[in-house]
């Protein structure tokens, strides 16, 4: 299906207005097939056992102007022989810039990244997430923006329209891992009037000295991550119903880099639905290089993450462990891979994560991520994946 989406008509209108001083387009992209097995059935006797699934992600870019107007269009396509959710298409990148001195102004769809902790990110609300992608929150929609950034010696200021909402994707009846019950994205409520049409603020300042990255951010809008209420629909079913209330945020990211250790550090403090609550993220990165005197550099990772909420309304990451290893090969084929633990010191549930990539030969890339749940606490909000281990294979070619 083609998620709904507010499309900029005056960005199109200036496109094609311009469209005859274009003199550089660039082409890239990659087609990837993908295939994902579990080790045991899922809860729900609909849910697959395995799947096959198709995607491409073409990019163009090009420039006019002597450099000084560019622009880049990127869509996600994808098709899976099980899950008709994951059938679809988005607008990652539609954009125009143009640099002016020490300016910039954007106009049109774009995939911010705010953050610099691993196991986690806090501070990153721009985009909504496209979660029959993946639950592990990285892969994001197309965000509709007007951005405003200007460069000075003391700090880059970052201020940011966005004017229209983009809703969270689910996976369907047949798709894992999901939540036990079905998530009806076509009943999804808003607490502002406007829904969709709600336009958010965003503003970021940040700055780097010496060893030093500082960002201070600031989100007035809606909260893209939704609260799920079970309802019983027409038929009788329970289903899951999506509310998107408002909220606004302010938050904090610091990374400093001290020889060979990187702290790091994500704190936010949010106001929605007429409460606030805190949460953090910190630890820190230590890399031993070229161990036993070979190519091969190893950074070793630890987070804790905390989030003052009762009980009953955390997030996933409350009173959690993350501790992680990163391994770079250095070799020819750019072969890496991450390998992470988290242990909630609470419940003492633990998920278990490996992420690996190696290129094969100049235009072909293998990727491998495995994911494991155990020792799951029923009172543990990842309690519904807790039989969806799985192992993804993917190969991917560039051009």
């Amino acid at each position: 299906m083609i998620r709904k989406f507010l499309f900029p008509p005056a960005l199109v209108g200036l496109l094609i207005a311009n469209s005859t001083m274009v003199w550089s387009v660039d082409f890239s992209g990659n087609v990837a097939a993908e295939a994902i097995f579990f080790e045991q059935a899922g809860k729900n006797p609909a849910q697959l056992h395995s799947n096959l699934t198709m995607s491409l992600e073409p990019q163009w870019t090009g420039d006019w102007s002597n450099s000084e107007d560019l622009w880049s269009a990127k869509l996600f396509f994808r098709m899976d022989d099980k899950d008709s959710e994951r059938d679809h298409i988005d607008l990652r990148e539609l954009y125009w810039l143009h640099l002016h001195g020490d300016s910039e102004f954007r106009l049109g769809f774009n995939t911010l990244f705010w953050g610099v902790t691993e196991s986690q990110h806090l501070v990153d609300v721009v985009n909504q997430v496209d979660q029959v992608e993946g639950i592990s929150s990285e892969d994001k929609l197309g965000q509709p923006m007007i951005q405003f950034k200007h460069y000075e010696n003391w700090g880059v200021l970052d201020f940011l329209v966005l004017p229209g909402f983009r809703e969270r994707t689910f996976q369907s009846i047949n798709g894992r891992p999901r939540t036990s019950l079905i998530v009806d994205a076509n009943a999804a409520q808003y607490q502002s009037s406007d829904g969709q049409s709600h336009v958010d603020y965003a503003f970021r300042y940040s700055q780097t000295v010496d060893n030093v990255d500082l960002g201070l951010t600031w989100f007035k809008g809606t909260n893209r991550d939704p609260s799920l209420s079970p309802v019983s629909n027409s038929n009788g079913q329970f289903v899951l119903v999506p509310t998107y209330n408002l909220m606004t945020q302010l938050g904090l990211d610091l990374q400093v880099i001290i020889e060979d250790w990187i702290w790091k550090l994500e704190l936010i403090q949010r106001e929605t639905n007429g409460a606030s609550f805190g949460a953090s993220t910190a630890g820190f990165e230590y890399t031993f290089y070229r161990v036993l005197d070979s190519a091969v550099d190893v950074g070793t990772l630890i987070e804790f993450s905390y989030d003052n909420r009762n009980a009953s309304n955390r997030g996933v990451f409350d009173r959690d462990l993350f501790f992680g290893a990163r391994f770079a090969l250095n070799d020819a084929q750019s072969a890496d891979m991450l390998i992470g633990l988290v242990i909630d010191t609470e419940k003492k549930s633990r998920t278990f994560k490996i992420e690996g990539s190696r290129r094969i030969g100049d235009n072909w890339k293998g990727i491998i991520d495995v994911q494991t749940f155990s020792n799951i606490n029923d009172n543990d909000a990842l309690v519904s994946f807790s039989s969806d281990n799985y192992l993804m294979l993917e190969l991917a070619r560039y051009f």
